[in-house]
Order: C-alpha cells, then structure tokens, then sequence
C-alpha cells in the first residue's frame, strides 16, 4: 500500500498549504472536482501534465483502500 506522504504533500508556500500532488501545484481536490464533473482520466492529465498518470492512479487506489477499510 501506498503511503499517502509519498503522494500528496502540504506545504504552506505552495497553494497556502492546500494539499497537492507531491512535486506539483496541482490541488487533490481539482483532480476529484475534475471526475466528479464527469472528465475522464485522461482529459485530467492532458490538462494538468505536471502529474503523471501513476500518481492520479496510485491516489485513486489509496483513497479507495481506507474506503474500503471504514466498512
């Protein structure tokens, strides 16, 4: 499993410490706001090509994981 500090981090001089995926600019919440809306993956990643797809993926997996786990 994925450790959620090796995907996303915190950081006050980025985005006032809005979480981001680690090594970018780009929010967590945009890329959940972006599948809410009906994007696919794809189209996320065209859009914000600072985030590969393994990073987008690996997110997915670890919030489905502690999901999982509540039940």
């Amino acid at each position: 499993m994925t450790d959620l500090n090796s995907l996303i981090e915190r950081q006050k001089d980025i985005l006032g410490g809005t979480p981001v995926f680690k090594g970018t600019r780009v929010p967590i919440s945009t890329f959940f706001e972006y599948l809410e809306a009906g994007h696919s993956l794809p189209e996320f990643l065209d859009d914000f090509p600072t985030v590969t797809k393994q990073q987008a993926i690996q997110v997915l997996e670890r919030f489905k994981d502690q999901l999982l786990q509540l039940q």
